[in-house]
């Protein structure tokens, strides 16, 4: 056994001249072990939000979206579809066109993003699993239906019930003229809604989904589309297939994946939860002076061991060894137990839910925290822990001489 660390373990355990000393260990454990536990909460649970939200925005954004790098609306055939179709990896592919309308029910009226959708889009996304009412019904042989955002469905007072009261759509004509009145100036169209969905604030408020030849008559487009989805098989390569498909589509266009159509939100996630780790580490900075007084405390105490082991032949060195080893020691063993501590409540609120989020009767999609252990935040917090204890440590253990004369002075 290493002889450094072997005198650092029997100093750990065995009981010092001044009771105080060991009690301060066990302090500098037990900040250390309670610092890393709460670092290991904190980003489980941000990761379990950051999983959530995603699984949110799986739900309505695509796999993959084309869309114009400038303008609006493009031809449809200016993209190969049938070869996008072709590419392993690809299941799904939808046109779609996306425009502000006012959306209209009895006396009440909102504007609202309409969004219509080709056959392939009910088939790739996730909304008829996100039904606060009704179903996901977008088209029943001639017949077409709205399936409206929760918030949008609020504001209007709309209902499911009413088949005598449709919801009234209107958007701009083509080089329309208000001097002919209001019906002149506007193409009007009727739907009755056969759903609401409940996704996320942004886009309960935001959209109403509609059949793509609703919209296509509705704005009197005949091959103009505003986008195109597509939903590739689970397990498949996103990156391969959005380069190809990037080739495919050419310089016009952009093709963005699921992360890059929310940057801005994966980013914003990404910093809260690095942040809160940044104002941890401080707490956990502060935490460890107590090793700091704990192993100065320890240096005193065994002033006569050191001159015995000096004496034996030990240099000044291989006591740095020692003490250096005692504090490194104090971290493995704070920040190990803080990683099981972590672990174990992370896995319990993950079984049984223990901390809630609002009161029982609260409108969350989740009604506890949601917790996601990952393999790279314990490794990052142990070594973050680790760093932290060894800067710590390295102050008293390389200041022995100094320890040493102040304490001779007191004396003398």
């Amino acid at each position: 056994m290493n002889f450094p660390f072997y005198i650092a373990r029997r100093y750990l355990v065995s009981k010092k001249t001044h009771n105080i000393i060991n009690i301060i260990s066990v302090i500098s454990i037990a900040g250390v072990m309670i610092c890393t536990t709460a670092l290991i909460i904190v980003l489980s649970v941000f990761s379990g939000f950051e999983r959530l939200v995603i699984s949110l925005f799986n739900t309505f954004n695509p796999d993959v979206e084309i869309t114009l790098k400038e303008g609006k609306t493009f031809d449809s055939n200016l993209i190969p579809e049938d070869r996008m179709r072709k590419i392993p990896g690809v299941v799904y592919l939808a046109e779609v066109i996306e425009e502000n309308a006012l959306v209209k029910y009895k006396d009440k009226q909102y504007i609202a993003t309409i969004k219509g959708v080709g056959e392939d889009y009910a088939k790739m996304c996730g909304l008829d699993t996100m039904m606060s009412e009704g179903k996901f019904v977008l088209q029943e042989g001639d017949r077409d239906f709205a399936v409206l955002g929760y918030g949008v469905a609020y504001y209007l007072g709309a209902n499911l019930d009413d088949y005598v009261n449709p919801v009234s759509i209107y958007v701009p004509r083509r080089n329309a003229s208000f001097s002919g009145g209001f019906e002149n100036a506007f193409n009007t169209e009727v739907i009755f809604p056969s759903g609401f969905f409940s996704v996320q604030q942004d886009f309960d408020t935001k959209y109403v989904i509609l059949p793509l030849r609703f919209v296509k008559k509705l704005l009197e487009y005949d091959r103009q589309v505003t986008g195109l989805e597509i939903g590739i098989a689970k397990g498949a390569d996103v990156e391969r297939i959005q380069t190809q498909i990037t080739k495919l589509a050419g310089d016009k266009f952009n093709v963005k994946n699921r992360y890059q159509q929310q940057a801005l939100l994966y980013k914003i996630m990404k910093s809260e939860k690095w942040a809160i780790f940044l104002i941890l580490s401080f707490i956990l900075i502060i935490a460890t002076f107590n090793v700091i007084g704990s192993l100065s405390m320890l240096i005193l105490d065994k002033k006569r061991d050191i001159a015995v082991l000096q004496c034996l032949g030990a240099s000044q060195t291989k006591v740095k060894r020692i003490f250096l080893s005692e504090g490194l020691l104090i971290s493995f063993i704070g920040a190990v137990g803080g990683l099981i501590l972590g672990a174990v409540t992370c896995f319990l609120q993950q079984q049984y839910g223990f901390v809630k989020l609002g009161s029982a009767n609260s409108t969350f999609v989740v009604s506890a925290y949601p917790v996601h252990m990952q393999l790279q935040d314990f490794i990052f917090v142990f070594f973050t822990v680790m760093l932290i204890g060894s800067i710590a440590t390295w102050y008293p253990v390389f200041n022995i001489r100094k320890i040493e004369t102040h304490i001779l002075n007191q004396r003398y």
